[in-house]
């Protein structure tokens, strides 16, 4: 009897030490996720990282093994760097299309309206917002490698075809379809690759990305200006190809160095929230967004015009005022961006909407060079704001985090449309082709 109990505690004593052990041992993936910041620190990229729960504010999700953002270190810095330079491409020859309307309408497309002319623009704008948004799954999907590759092929593959173009829809299809669908691949990569790699310096990063708009802005108007006087439209053109081809051969390798990360799909993100529709904030902040997209990129599109046609300015003066507004653009985006952090995103997007709507008003009694300047300045450093942060104030207004991405897709397809028919409104408000009223200006 006593050598069976002593059998038994022995027994039991046993399976009491097995509990302890396996207890105390760290599982799997605390293992990993402690190893992580260690080799961080080494400089060695982690192969394995443990799957967490579904975080809406951060990229990790029960689908994926996207390891937390090392918020720096040689990888990220260069998705920053590729970022800038898909920007360069795709927001910078958007904004810029104010110096091909005022060249088309007095030259290579005179026989078209302005209005016709600006729907090229226009919709190169639309299709890189629109198509952009419907291109968010892909991504999702993991096939982020091929849109950046044939992205950057078809803006390129544009800008070389307008070279060769001479009439209307040979220009529309050049520029408007081919390098807007372009536009609208690379637009979402470009940041979900740098935001992936960032957490605490997320702002910072989007921030140096998105400044390629005014650096790309102003590289190809000047471009396009000098060049267009000594080689002719076509060379110009084709020396604005190779700077953009350029761009994008730096941008793909930056942008894919360390991406087997990324080598798991994930579960795509729905692209229709019907409850959305019920929510009355989200609809109010849709309404207000359209209005604002509706009248931002006007100013943009005509202001060489303006200066050529209303105040007798030459073509260079009416580019270099685009340039200025443009180049004022990026100190609007730090400043604006640094008074977020302040104000909070809302307040902030509110006073510069209410900023350009004044200056806007004031347009109308614009009628010398140093007025034009000065307002030209003025809605560039203001307007920086109205499509840079209206993604941020989102989700101060989303009360489940983990529809953001889908909720936000669907206010920027509506919001897209107001791009695409805001600049061609305008120009039949003026009530002649020839000269420029104020009821545009109130547009």
């Amino acid at each position: 009897m006593l050598s069976s109990i002593h059998s038994k505690e022995k027994q039991t004593f046993e399976s009491d030490l097995v509990d302890s052990r396996q207890t105390s041992r760290p599982s799997s993936a605390e293992v990993v996720e402690e190893s992580v910041p260690r080799d961080e620190e080494k400089g060695i990229e982690p192969a394995h990282y443990a799957e967490k729960p579904f975080d809406a504010r951060s990229t990790k999700t029960t689908e994926s093994v996207i390891p937390p953002p090392p918020d720096g270190g040689l990888h990220a810095w260069l998705k920053v760097f590729g970022g800038f330079m898909i920007y360069i491409n795709i927001w910078g020859f958007t904004l810029s299309y104010g110096a091909f309307q005022a060249y088309y309408k007095s030259d290579l497309l005179s026989s078209a309206s302005p209005s016709a002319i600006s729907w090229i623009g226009t919709v190169q704008a639309w299709l890189l917002i629109f198509f952009g948004v419907l291109s968010g799954p892909l991504f999702d999907l993991g096939y982020f490698r091929v849109m950046l590759i044939v992205g950057n092929f078809l803006v390129v593959f544009g800008i070389m075809m307008l070279s060769l173009s001479t009439q209307y829809w040979q220009v529309f299809l050049s520029q408007g379809i081919c390098m807007g669908l372009g536009a609208g691949l690379l637009y979402i990569p470009s940041l979900a690759l740098v935001g992936i790699w960032f957490d605490k310096k997320r702002a910072i990063a989007l921030g140096i990305v998105m400044s390629g708009i005014a650096v790309g802005g102003v590289i190809y108007i000047i471009m396009f200006d000098r060049l267009l006087k000594s080689s002719g439209f076509p060379w110009a053109m084709r020396a604005i190809g190779f700077v953009a081809l350029a761009a994008a051969l730096l941008s793909i390798p930056a942008l894919l160095s360390g991406s087997s990360v990324l080598a798991t799909k994930r579960k795509a993100r729905a692209l229709f929230d019907k409850t959305a529709y019920k929510d009355k904030l989200f609809l109010i902040f849709t309404c207000c967004s359209f209005s604002t997209f509706l009248g931002y990129i006007v100013p943009y599109f005509y202001i060489p015009t303006y200066a050529r046609d209303r105040l007798g300015l030459s073509q260079s003066s009416g580019l270099y005022t685009l340039v200025m507004a443009i180049a004022a653009s990026f100190f609007g985006r730090l400043v604006s961006g640094a008074l977020a952090q302040w104000l909070g995103p809302i307040v902030t997007w509110a006073l510069c909407t209410a900023a350009s709507a004044i200056l806007s008003l004031c347009w109308i009694s614009v009628d010398t060079e140093p007025k034009f300047i000065a307002f030209s300045i003025l809605w560039g450093f203001f307007s920086a704001a109205l499509v840079t942060l209206p993604s941020a104030a989102f989700a101060n207004i989303t009360p489940d985090l983990s529809r953001l991405g889908t909720r936000l897709g669907m206010s920027w397809s509506v919001s897209s449309i107001a791009t695409l028919i805001g600049a061609p409104i305008a120009d039949p408000a003026n009530g002649t082709t020839d000269q420029q009223s104020p009821r545009s200006r109130v547009l």
